[in-house]
């Protein structure tokens, strides 16, 4: 299966879910973008990281880290592997020298590991296909909100809620049109729970 390799190019306060942050990857050698809903707690440990600031007192994922490196135990690669009913599965591949062990882990935290270790982020082809959005070329000169802009301390972990009561009413090329007000405008939360609103009637 065709593995695409991520990085992180944003990460925003959630303007629909109280206390959610979206965390947005992007592919690095295209433009489609893969919006996650975390947690505040994740989110903060992920921007802390980034910015390259020391907590007082370690967060729970720096100890992780120190308690890997103590064991000579290191994450070459996180992994988001599925997408089942709105939610994100990933893994850590890990390696002790001698042996490799795949550890299932919640997507946010993946990402707040693999920051700290410095290790590469993939997905499979088919997730990015089935819920990544494709920016146009209006995106080029509307950039996303990079490593070095997030600043805000950073809970469910989904791609969109459960409901989506509000599109329910709107023609799908209403949708479409509101899918890339929200990308012009860089909501990509918002854009998320319209792809899949989208995506749904299409499988219907």
């Amino acid at each position: 299966m065709k593995k695409v390799r991520l990085e992180i190019v944003g990460l925003s306060y959630s303007q629909t879910q109280s206390g959610a942050y979206a965390l947005v990857l992007g592919e690095t050698s295209g433009s489609r973008r893969l919006p996650i809903i975390i947690g505040g707690f994740e989110a903060q440990a992920i921007a802390i990281e980034l910015e390259k600031m020391s907590p007082s007192r370690p967060l729970t994922h720096d100890l992780f880290k120190a308690f890997a490196l103590t064991f000579d135990i290191t994450i070459k690669e996180v992994l988001i592997y599925n997408l089942v009913e709105g939610i994100f599965y990933a893994k850590l591949i890990c390696s002790s020298g001698e042996k490799e062990v795949e550890i299932d882990a919640r997507t946010s935290d993946a990402i707040a590991l693999a920051v700290r270790f410095n290790c590469d982020i993939f997905t499979y082809e088919f997730i990015l296909k089935s819920a990544g959005i494709v920016l146009d070329d209006e995106g080029d000169n509307n950039p996303l909100p990079g490593k070095s802009s997030v600043s805000s301390p950073i809970h469910e972990e989904s791609s969109a809620p459960s409901e989506n009561d509000e599109f329910k009413d709107k023609s799908t090329e209403e949708l479409k049109n509101m899918l890339q007000v929200a990308l012009d405008d860089e909501k990509y939360e918002m854009a998320s729970k319209i792809r899949d609103e989208i995506n749904q009637r299409k499988k219907s």
